[in-house]
């Protein structure tokens, strides 16, 4: 009797431990899988990232998310609508909660965008609006201010008198007509006759190269505004090169740019905040996806850059 009593006590003990020992990957395994639903999961679309400007606005939203706890996925479009859009429908693949999106185009991002609003993921574009798509909000700088900046120091270091080139960004985004039609404001109603205006892509080297065509073909220039630092410092060799004496003006304060006006190389450059803008992207994102509010514009502040 007494073995008896000894087995069932002993059976009922393994069955105990095996009992605890099935039930306890389960309760490990649940925060984990808590804490996997818990990170959010957000795109950034980037214009290009062979810009340094981009690459700050880039870096700021990397640092953010990280900040936050946000899982943030970084793909580069490389200029190309085309690859663009193939990035957002990638992204639409992954699950992502949200997608921030610079736009190369601010017409051609609109599929992309559609594509978006079609899976019912919020998209919030960054420095450059979308003509085209349902877009919860867009953050940048106010670009036509910028332009003006630009623009009345031209008109203040001329007397109001001269001739000026523009250098324009790629043809369809907003920061390309912002820009040129703030500077366009500014100089209206002054002596100030633009001689050249000619599209440079945002890009220092077609930024050279277009500005060696314009000096061949006008013998007086007095100043020249780039959308862009990029192509106000292609612009800068080019005249270098030519010998000539030509105020430029640039758009963005980028670290070239700001070393090109503190060496007497370029004149002023309108300070955006590229870093600060992918934050408050990263940010507006969290704001969206836990069922805030948020503005239709985020501006961010700018400041002229002359020395």
């Amino acid at each position: 009797m007494k073995k008896l009593v000894l087995s069932f006590v002993l059976l009922a003990a393994l069955v105990f431990n095996l009992t605890a020992c099935q039930s306890q990957p389960a309760a490990t395994e649940e925060p984990a899988a808590e804490e996997a639903a818990g990170a959010a999961k957000i795109g950034l679309v980037v214009s290009t990232l062979n810009n340094p400007f981009f690459v700050s606005l880039k870096e700021g939203a990397e640092q953010k998310a990280k900040d936050m706890g946000m899982e943030l996925v970084v793909l580069d479009s490389q200029n190309d609508p085309a690859q663009e859009l193939a990035n957002v429908e990638d992204l639409l693949t992954q699950g992502v909660s949200l997608i921030l999106i610079n736009p190369t185009d601010s017409d051609a991002v609109g599929n992309a965008i559609i594509a978006a609003n079609n899976k019912n993921v919020p998209v919030v574009t960054l420095d450059r609006g979308a003509n085209q798509g349902e877009v919860v909000s867009h953050i940048a700088s106010d670009n036509v201010a910028g332009g003006v900046m630009a623009g009345e120091h031209i008109v203040s270091l001329l007397g109001g008198k001269g001739k000026v080139v523009e250098l324009e960004g790629i043809a369809g985004t907003s920061a390309a007509r912002d820009r040129g039609q703030g500077f366009n404001d500014a100089i209206a109603g002054t002596e100030i006759e633009v001689v050249a205006k000619q599209v440079a892509d945002f890009d220092r080297t077609q930024g050279l190269s277009v500005m060696e065509n314009i000096l061949q073909a006008q013998p007086e220039i007095d100043a020249v505004f780039a959308h862009n630092d990029e192509m106000a410092l292609g612009a800068q060799k080019a005249i270098e090169a030519s010998g000539r004496e030509i105020i430029i003006v640039g758009f963005d304060a980028t670290d070239d740019a700001v070393a090109a006006v503190k060496e007497g190389k370029m004149s002023a450059t309108v300070a955006q905040q590229p870093s600060l803008i992918g934050e408050l992207g990263v940010e507006t994102a969290k704001k969206i996806l836990d069922g805030e509010s948020v503005e239709d514009f985020v501006p961010v502040d700018l400041q002229l850059v002359t020395e």
